[in-house]
């Protein structure tokens, strides 16, 4: 009997996930469409992301150069997560931190602690459903690659045929939606154009896009907990 083999979220590369999956890349930004629409942002939110964008963006363009990444996440990151916030306790939703995940098959398994997810459950996830991955500098890491073997985890644990995620570095953003392709067990990704969050515009539109993901989620699990219901 082969023996399974081992493989961490933080040092898998792109290369590395060709030997392991069947995964293409796509060009396809139309795909981005529906989820890139224009979410009707409030009032109260555009307030906060002008006071944070006067705060560390194209006013202290350094900021996102030379702050580490913890200032970053704590200053910036996790501001505008909470804001979007990810969490409901009546549809038992919540959002997780350097959580680990785990993913066997018979002949690989994925494991580590992610970032940040989006996932059932409020004190332990359960189904992941969303995912976000930071660069780390100096770490030689491909979050990329990174971010793609935790959505193939998180789709394949949560029997799904897609999964959106994203990756940061710096104050570039992207987006990725990936598919699973119905007649085997290969994947294809898109990723999309860079948003940069030190500028006031793109960075609207990078929570407009997190706020289109949280109303999907919880759309999903409303619907998923009403046909349990028999509705």
């Amino acid at each position: 009997m082969s023996e399974i083999k081992e493989f961490s979220f933080s040092e898998i590369s792109l290369n590395k996930l060709d030997t392991i999956v069947q995964l293409d890349e796509i060009y396809n930004l139309e795909l981005f469409k529906e989820w890139f629409s224009e979410i009707t942002i409030r009032d109260s939110d555009l307030y906060f992301l002008k006071e944070l964008n006067s705060q560390y963006g194209e006013n202290r363009s350094s900021f996102f150069r030379e702050a580490s990444e913890e200032t970053l996440k704590a200053k910036f990151i996790v501001p505008i997560l909470n804001r979007v916030k990810f969490f409901s306790e009546e549809l038992g939703i919540s959002d997780f931190y350097h959580e680990l995940l785990i993913y066997k098959t018979s002949n690989f398994y994925f494991n580590g602690h992610c970032d940040f997810f989006v996932a059932k459950g409020l004190i332990r996830p359960k189904n992941s459903l969303f995912f976000i991955q930071e660069f780390k500098r100096g770490r030689g890491e491909d979050p990329l690659a990174q971010l793609i073997a935790e959505l193939i985890a998180g789709l394949e644990n949560s029997h799904f045929q897609q999964i959106r995620g994203a990756f940061f570095a710096g104050s570039i953003w992207n987006f990725i939606i990936l598919y699973k392709n119905k007649d085997n067990n290969s994947y294809k990704f898109v990723v999309s154009q860079n948003f940069d969050s030190s500028k006031l515009e793109d960075l609207k539109k990078i929570f407009s896009n997190l706020l289109f993901v949280k109303n999907e989620i919880f759309n999903f699990i409303t619907h998923e907990q009403d046909s349990k219901k028999g509705f």
